[in-house]
């Protein structure tokens, strides 16, 4: 058994422990508010709705912007480090991307057919409540999750108004939003209008990245119209691994997966892998070799290697030594090249990501860092998450 494996195992029935005594404390109940709390009611006694209040409750304690019955918005790092710092987000190096003007929204805040281990969404063991995270009750119009997206992507950025190195012109183009990162937390496919979505915002000059397990392949194939990019993440190089780190919460869902890959080669819109290194898991040559053979499967245009991040709920599962540093990152993303063959054609050391491909130039989106892969970052400059206790 992997050193990794034994870890988790251990972190698993310490989390256990912690919820079994959880349960037999006798909580108060709240006497001035309808509403549940994160506290300690008794799961039985909680009705699905008030679950979900509890939970988007949680949600805007961390700063997300809600929508509707199942979408939100939140301000990314980069946000507020173009406008702050005039430093920019690996995306805009990479694929033009204007940071200052990219809305960060989920479609899906508390529903996935996965339970990853590196993953930021609160899960039920995580806050001792019980619902079902693979059927999202709610499908809301995407017209109304369109205009409230940008609605309230203004909103967070209306404080950087008169606010002392604010650049005026950068103010005024962040009230006019050009991309959409359809990923944040939960699983966008989980949508059913997903496609209707993409149309509106395309429809508004917006481009949209949606970021999916590819664990929906009948979605992806039926989308009525594709986004400017489609991101697969991976974390697992075959079953077993996926199986262990990535959960899955139906059947067959390594399987649903591979279907994905397979039919990347169609898409017409540019798509990318985005290989998280998790230290100790999937930083061995098995695990490089098996992402070569994936890479040879989907043929993206991109192959993303980046860090893992300490971050959220997924503290509780794994561990900061799960979270490799920039040079490990660029010593995996070296031998994902030599294996598979994509050669590396950019980096980000403030993210932790290195950018592979076989194009000679890359599709640009925006006007973001005009000299888009060769574009030159402070050496010293913090990064995603630095500041992470």
């Amino acid at each position: 058994m992997s050193k990794f494996k034994i870890r988790i195992i251990l972190k698993t029935y310490k989390l256990f422990l912690f919820l079994t005594i959880l349960n037999l404390i006798n909580f108060p109940r709240p006497k001035k508010r309808g509403s549940p709390t994160m506290g300690g009611e008794k799961m039985a006694e909680l009705k699905t709705e008030e679950i979900y209040q509890a939970l988007n409750e949680r949600l805007e304690k961390q700063g997300y912007h809600l929508i509707g019955n199942h979408s939100s918005v939140k301000k990314c790092y980069w946000n507020h480090a173009a406008m702050a710092e005039h430093r920019f987000c690996y995306k805009s190096k990479f694929y033009g991307i204007e940071s200052h003007r990219c809305i960060q929204l989920s479609v899906s805040n508390h529903w996935c057919w996965n339970a990853c281990m590196h993953c930021w969404r609160l899960r039920p063991q995580d806050v001792g409540l019980e619902w079902n995270e693979t059927n999202m009750p709610y499908n809301d119009d995407p017209k109304f999750i369109v205009e409230n997206a940008i609605k309230e992507y203004r909103r967070i950025m209306s404080g950087y108004k008169g606010r002392k190195g604010t650049d005026l012109k950068m103010y005024q183009e962040a009230m006019n939003p050009k991309h959409v990162a359809i990923s944040l937390t939960g699983e966008a496919t989980l949508y059913p209008r997903l496609g209707e979505l993409i149309k509106e915002f395309h429809n508004r000059g917006i481009s949209t990245f949606l970021v999916t397990r590819g664990i929906r392949p009948d979605i992806l194939a039926n989308l009525d119209e594709e986004p400017s990019q489609l991101y697969i993440s991976l974390e697992a190089w075959d079953k077993e691994s996926y199986d262990l780190f990535n959960k899955p919460l139906v059947p067959r869902g390594w399987e649903l997966t591979l279907e994905t890959l397979e039919m990347l080669p169609s898409f017409s819109s540019t798509t990318v892998y985005r290989i998280t290194v998790v230290k100790g898991f999937n930083d061995n040559d098995e695990a490089i070799k098996g992402f070569a053979k994936l890479i040879r499967l989907g043929l993206p245009n991109y192959v993303e290697v980046k860090a893992y991040m300490y971050v959220g709920a997924s503290k509780g599962r794994l561990t900061r030594e799960n979270m490799p540093n920039y040079d490990e990152v660029k010593e995996v993303a070296k031998k994902i090249s030599n294996e598979s063959s994509y050669p590396i054609v950019s980096e980000s050391a403030p993210s932790r990501v290195v950018l592979l491909s076989k194009m000679e130039k890359p599709i640009r989106y925006g006007n973001g860092m005009p000299m888009g892969w060769n574009s030159i970052e402070e050496e010293e400059s913090p990064g995603e998450y630095d500041d992470e206790p």
